[in-house]
């Protein structure tokens, strides 16, 4: 027991003063991909998808598109979509599953009998397994629970016991995302987790459900952010208002709730700056922004999406509470969730910002960012049918 207070004093330890180095790292992030942009119109940033890239994927999903139409349809296409977005979910979380309980496997194997120092190793395992420690020790005080009310004593329960914890919480208080006619939706997070890429994939889903869409290119600081974002436009039919690199964010929404209004569109999604080193011109940024939406177009629904990179594991649930301490969010849009260890992130931001995740993205094809399902990912997280 003395030695598990002490792992877990030292991660807790190790985590806070992590975060004032996660700032640091955010920041140098942030400025070495605005000035490596910036001294190059022709060069993306490495960790965005290229135009040519775009191309691909925007080519390779006309090829499956066409095969697909070929294909004698046994289903309403509807329930195949949903049947092979919830496969891709479920490989695209292997990885996840056997990290978070293969550890809890190996604990259970340890012990014959229920007691506290099973907990507190159940507890280090799941704080190993990048559940964090606040969300971790809330879930062993679950299990706690509900072995004492159940009067469980085999050790083999316990297993599942924990999936049913946490598939309560990732469904619990889950509220299906309703966009009403107009709205506004504000995408907003660090460069390089694929703000713009989630954006042409979000224009997509909603042309598919027959949304008059219209793009708003704000992020006028990050060199060519504004012709990737004209570039999904065009792969889906879409107009982007647009003003020059580094003109004024807010003049830019201006102009764009204007022609959302006079079009009649159903979602204006605007693209926002990336930066974070300096909180203070964001927040006074994306203040400017809200006040014009909310003066000029005061009848639009305003969501606020922050995009995460799922594969920074705890880095980007300290993203978020730092963007939560500038705007109010309104939904997370999880990235590259498929092929990671790190998706227990999303239980984590679940439980301690109480910020409902609305999408996840389980592949690089433009179908592949889709609206998240707490039952159907709990599913899938512990493969159960």
């Amino acid at each position: 027991m003395a030695l598990f207070k002490f792992l877990k004093n030292k991660k807790e330890e190790k985590l806070e003063n992590n975060n004032s180095e996660l700032q640091n790292s955010i920041n140098q992030i942030s400025i070495n991909n605005d000035l490596e942009l910036q001294n190059s119109n022709t060069q993306e940033n490495t960790q965005q998808e290229t135009p040519e890239t775009i191309e691909q994927i925007s080519t390779d999903t006309k090829n499956t598109t066409k095969f697909t139409n070929s294909e004698e349809i046994t289903t309403t296409e509807s329930e195949k979509k949903k049947t092979g977005f919830f496969a891709k979910i479920k490989a695209g979380l292997t990885k996840t599953r056997q990290n978070i309980m293969s550890g809890v496997e190996q604990v259970l194997k340890n012990f014959v009998k229920i007691d506290e120092e099973l907990f507190e190793e159940l507890e280090e395992a799941l704080i190993m397994s990048d559940i964090g420690v606040e969300t971790s020790t809330f879930i062993i005080g679950q299990v706690k629970e509900i072995v004492k009310t159940e009067k469980i004593s085999d050790v083999t329960e316990i297993k599942n016991v924990i999936t049913r914890v946490i598939s309560e919480m990732l469904e619990k208080d889950d509220n299906e995302l309703k966009i009403k006619s107009p709205t506004v939706i504000l995408v907003i997070g660090v460069n390089g987790v694929g703000k713009t890429t989630t954006i042409g994939k979000l224009t997509h889903n909603f042309k598919e459900q027959n949304k008059k869409i219209l793009l708003a290119a704000a992020d006028t600081f990050r060199a060519a952010a504004i012709d990737q974002l004209q570039i999904w436009g065009e792969r889906s039919n879409v107009d982007v208002i647009k003003h020059s690199e580094n003109s004024d964010p807010g003049a830019v929404v201006f102009d764009a709730v204007q022609a959302a209004k006079s079009r009649k569109t159903d979602i204006l999604i605007c693209d926002t700056a990336g930066r974070l080193h300096n909180k203070k011109n964001l927040m006074e940024e994306l203040r400017k922004i809200s006040k014009i939406i909310n003066r000029e177009y005061p009848e639009a629904n305003v969501e606020v999406f922050l995009v995460l990179d799922a594969t920074t594991g705890q880095n980007a649930l300290q993203q978020a509470k730092l963007f939560k301490e500038v705007t109010n969010i309104t939904g997370i849009v999880l990235t590259k969730l498929d092929g990671t260890a790190k998706g227990g992130i999303v239980i984590a931001i679940k439980n301690e910002l109480k910020i409902p995740v609305r999408f996840i993205g389980v592949g690089e094809g433009i179908d592949d960012l889709q609206e998240f399902n707490a039952s159907d990912f709990a599913k899938a997280l512990f493969d159960i049918k």
